[in-house]
């Protein structure tokens, strides 16, 4: 019996705008839809307001979400910053907890946050042609650190594996990815809520 998503392969993501060439179209991210997620929620705000600007899209192919399939696709973050923070995609753990998850940067320059529930913390540095491994039990979002240039990555993970985003909508990660100077660095978040 054939696999019902052979339909769409083969299908290709170009090298430059990270954009899939099959019919289901990417799910986009704007101002509007990242309430509360950076830490100035006023400038934020101000950004919805002045346009709503496009954030970042991604690829979700409609993989079949059962054991044994994987689900890929590509990340496309957009450069610039709400206040001293730059643009980010939501995070989130998997809600199979244990599932990990392999990102490969096509272009840009980024930093990968991971988090654990337990409070572990790791980031990565990405830049083109270097491969992230998130492991299981790590919330992750992918950040774009460049002022000029679209962050994009490939992903994959278990197609069963799901999305929690309501733990980081919730509590948000412990740690902030801001410009300093010209240049990237890691604080605490002020706003990071510990309900344990």
């Amino acid at each position: 019996m054939k696999h019902p998503f052979y339909v769409e392969i083969p299908l290709s993501f170009d090298r430059i705008t990270g954009i899939a060439n099959c019919s289901k179209p990417a799910l986009e991210r704007r101002y509007s839809d990242m309430k509360n997620m950076y830490f100035d929620e006023e400038k934020r705000k101000e950004k919805e307001k002045g346009g709503n600007n496009l954030i970042y899209r991604f690829y979700d192919l409609g993989i079949p979400k059962k054991e044994g399939d994987l689900a890929f696709g590509t990340s496309i973050i957009y450069p610039g910053k709400v206040g001293n923070e730059y643009h980010m995609t939501n995070g989130h753990f998997h809600t199979i907890l244990d599932t990990a998850e392999i990102y490969y940067c096509q272009s840009g320059h980024g930093i990968m946050m991971m988090e654990s529930p337990e409070g572990d913390i790791l980031y990565k540095e990405m830049k083109s042609g270097q491969v992230i491994y998130v492991p299981g039990r790590y919330a992750h979002r992918s950040i774009n650190i460049s002022s000029s240039e679209t962050l994009i990555t490939f992903y994959v993970f278990r197609a069963d594996a799901g999305h929690d985003y309501g733990s980081i909508k919730e509590k948000g990660f412990r740690k902030l990815v801001v410009e300093d100077g010209g240049h990237w660095t890691v604080i605490d978040n002020p706003r990071w809520k510990n309900y344990e």
